[in-house]
């Protein structure tokens, strides 16, 4: 293979790769390509193969420093588990010949650092072959035991570039896992390496610091025990943070804490890091004292929480995160409890804050996580020896404790503008529930929710715990879908930037797609509940559910953009379209007209006379009109009346209006709904290019094979319910009502009227009727829907189509059915 062809090869790598833990036929077949391709030993005169193999596998690593390493570890895992009862072990043969050529290759860009013009390659280089080296010793580190000694020296690399200090804190990682390993090292080597961990917490910034510390732990507590080196350092950075509070707390407006803030945040987290991976009241560090050191740390790090600067509390609450690992218990501390609800639950609260409050709970569970898979492990080796398996259930009733004490403010996390809040609240909760520690019914609506994340990785993983939830536990999805619907339309509402904008329910892209359109394709499946699900999405279309506008806009663009797939679904939607209509229309008519006859009484009460007169003179305009059941001598006046006449209807019944405008503003936010059924009505006519006499002869009841055929959609067809936008954008419902507006509502109440009239032709009318009916029915229609609306939105095609086809036109027989 000649170099330049590598940055292509390396790139098929990663791609493959990647795919690792995909379905079963994938993952064998990546197994089998990178086992041929990496894993098989090679003949140990072919040094060019070598080389080969070394600069491929280190270019995919590095290749891959931003997205992580998992797909490796997990490739190795496999590979390695798939010959552990072989007498033959290529693989095993394969992987030491990669470490120990790996370790060649430091050596050689060791070297050649000195050239340079290849200074920057080869410390890439450097730094992939180390990370190399950590993944083989995270899976095998017994492969790297005889190497830790040329792994050493790198502790004193001078760091001057962010190369370096990646080596430095991957050869801390390697030998945390390879010294505990050793067989009788020798005395002056585990020194050197305690001083260079020493030096190195003492020089370098938070990263170095945290790896050094955690070398520092395995070896001291695992091989040296040398506890009073770490108790020096210890009460090193305890001492400075005990005389730096004192201070504050004669004087909190003294310049020494800000003159020694550097040492304040070093000795914050350094005294976090310690505690994390020792435990300070074991006899070995504090002798015959009766002093409870975490109690004492607890406080020192809690009295800066509350400090003015944030960076300071961020720096306090991170060494708590770190305190907690080692003393889960203190998270049951009522000032902890109170700290950290307050922080994650407090809409003003800073961001870093939050943010850091969900990496501390995050790491939390990792680390628990890490310990439990340990504890099975050696469960697994010594299992008829002692119970260790229920050391392990005893660790996870405190983790489960823990996260049912926090559970409600991280999952009101997710409610947040800021990204970065969401992606850590999603973690929290997708280690919880991997680690089952909740109920998970709880989460369902929050993953839902989750599912709409304008972020593709975070609605990836929301989507694949629900599809973890949903084949453990089946019905939990349907059961919570409604609840998660409207929840997402709250994230939504969180995430929108532009408040004046309303919130919409499918992506603005190419695809249209329904935010919620994998929560669809979870349920659509099993008829039954997905017919529920579509009954209580449009029952919040219902008059008496008093849903707000902007969210019945959100649920109508998910039902006008589902993924729908028979020509059942759609049906359905429109089939139960009409029974709303036919009750939500009449009682919003029967409101606007009892408001106006309020008001007409308090002048004069008429006798019903008068009253009989006064209807058969306005026509449709008068305050006391009758049900939608007129008689039909009525119907066909009100068909023919020419455009005056519908100008006096106006004007008639703006003469009838009550001087409070609070019975139009109602009847103008509450028909939004109608409207949108209407629209939705319309636009899942022309997208599956339905006709009336199909919608009409449908019947929920008949077998599901009968419209068990495939969607034809259309092409261009798009949902927009421009009546309903207008109404949000413009505010409405909180701006004042001028006359221009008054006279809009009145004719949109005049339009439902005669919509309403002509909802269900009567079957005995002659051919003529029927005409004038369905014309009036159309009319009234078009005018709701904007008028001359694109084709897409307005009545048009209903005309187009109804034509000589359908004595029901656009609204199916409800009551005849």
């Amino acid at each position: 293979i000649e170099q330049p062809t590598f940055p292509k090869i390396t790139e098929m790598c990663v791609k493959m790769i990647r795919r690792v833990n995909d379905e079963e036929g994938i993952k064998k077949l990546v197994n089998e390509t990178f086992q041929k391709l990496w894993f098989t030993p090679t003949p140990h005169n072919d040094k060019e193969a070598m080389t080969r193999k070394i600069l491929n596998i280190t270019d995919v690593v590095a290749a891959c420093r931003d997205t992580g390493y998992d797909w490796f570890e997990q490739l190795l895992q496999n590979l390695l588990k798939s010959e552990e009862d072989a007498s033959y072990k290529p693989v095993k043969k394969a992987c030491t010949q990669l470490v120990d050529n790996l370790v060649e290759h430091i050596l050689k860009y060791e070297e050649s650092l000195s050239d340079s013009d290849n200074k920057g390659v080869n410390s890439g280089r450097l730094v992939a072959c180390i990370t190399t080296l950590f993944l083989f010793s995270k899976i095998r580190p017994q492969l790297m035991v005889k190497h830790a000694m040329t792994m050493q020296p790198y502790l004193t690399t001078k760091c001057s570039t962010q190369n370096d200090f990646m080596v430095i804190c991957n050869v801390a990682k390697i030998l945390e896992l390879v010294v505990p390993l050793m067989e009788h090292p020798s005395e002056t080597f585990l020194a050197t390496i305690e001083e260079d961990l020493m030096k190195l917490i003492i020089k370098y910034g938070m990263t170095v610091v945290q790896h050094c510390v955690s070398c520092l732990g395995a070896v001291v507590n695992k091989v040296t025990q040398n506890y009073k080196f770490v108790w020096a350092c210890f009460n090193r950075y305890y001492g400075a943070l005990s005389k730096l509070k004192s201070q504050h707390q004669e004087d909190p407006n003294s310049t020494i804490l800000t003159a020694n803030k550097p040492a304040l945040l070093r000795s914050l987290f350094t005294v976090g890091a310690l505690c994390r991976h020792f435990d300070f009241d074991q006899e070995d560090f504090k002798g015959n004292s009766k002093v409870n050191i975490k109690d004492k740390v607890l406080e020192l790090l809690m009295y800066f929480t509350k400090h003015s600067d944030e960076e300071v509390q961020t720096k306090a609450i991170i060494g708590l995160g770190f305190a907690f690992i080692q003393h889960p218990s203190l998270m049951f501390e009522q000032e902890v409890k109170t700290l950290y609800n307050s922080i994650l639950s407090d809409k003003n609260c800073s961001v870093n804050l939050k943010i850091q409050v969900l990496k501390n709970l995050q790491t939390y569970l990792q680390e628990e996580d890490t310990r439990m898979q340990q504890a099975d492990r050696d469960w697994k080796k010594v299992a008829k020896q002692e119970d260790l398996k229920e050391m392990g259930d005893i660790s996870s009733g405190m983790s489960s404790s823990i996260m049912q004490l926090y559970l409600k403010q991280v999952l009101e996390a997710f409610f947040h503008t800021q990204s970065s809040v969401r992606h850590f609240a999603l973690n929290v909760i997708a280690l919880t529930l991997n680690q089952g520690l909740i109920h998970p019914v709880q989460c369902v609506p929050y993953l839902i929710a989750m599912g709409t994340d304008p972020e593709p990785s975070m609605r990836n993983k929301a989507d694949q715990q629900l599809v973890e939830i949903d084949k453990k536990y089946a019905g939990f999805i349907h059961m919570k879908a409604v609840a998660g619907m409207k929840m997402s339309y709250q994230v939504q509402q969180a995430i929108n930037t532009c408040p004046k904008d309303p919130v919409r329910g499918f992506r603005h892209d190419e695809s249209s797609s329904a935010l919620c359109s994998h929560l669809y394709s979870m349920i659509r499946g099993n008829r039954q509940h997905r017919r529920a699900f579509l009954i209580s999405l449009l029952n919040l279309f219902d008059d008496t559910a008093k849903t707000e506008v902007n969210m019945l806009l959100y649920i109508a663009d998910n039902l006008a953009c589902f993924p729908y797939q028979t020509q059942e679904e759609p049906l359905f939607i429109m089939h139960h379209i009409d029974i709303t209509l036919s009750v939500s229309g009449s009682n919003l008519l029967q409101s606007f007209k009892e408001s106006m006859v309020k008001d007409k009484k308090k002048e004069r009460k008429p006798s019903s006379d008068e009253e009989t007169e006064s209807d058969s003179n306005s026509g449709s305009g008068s305050e006391s009109e009758e049900e939608p059941s007129k008689p039909r001598r009525l119907r066909k006046r009100v068909d023919s009346d020419s455009d005056s006449d519908e100008e006096n209807d106006i004007n008639a019944v703006m003469k009838c209006l009550p001087e409070n405008s609070a019975p139009l503003i109602e009847f103008a936010n509450v028909s939004q709904g109608i409207l949108l059924l209407l629209m939705l009505k319309q636009h899942l006519k022309n997208l599956c290019g339905f006709s009336d006499s199909k919608i009409q002869k449908y019947s929920p009841s008949e077998s599901a094979k009968v419209y068990d055929k495939a969607i034809n959609r259309k092409t261009g067809v798009h949902f927009h319910p421009k009546q309903t936008l207008d109404f949000l954008r413009s505010d409405m419902a909180n701006s004042k009502i001028t006359e221009e507006v008054k006279r809009s509502i009145v004719k949109q109440y005049l339009d439902f009227k005669l919509l309403m009239e002509h909802l269900d032709p009567d079957e005995e009318e002659e051919d003529g009727e029927v005409s004038a009916s369905t014309n009036a029915r159309n009319k009234a229609i078009t005018s709701l829907l904007g008028g001359g609306s694109p084709k897409n939105n307005a009545a048009e095609t209903e005309d187009d189509e109804s034509d000589g086809e359908d004595r029901g036109g656009g609204t199916s027989g409800v009551r005849r059915r």
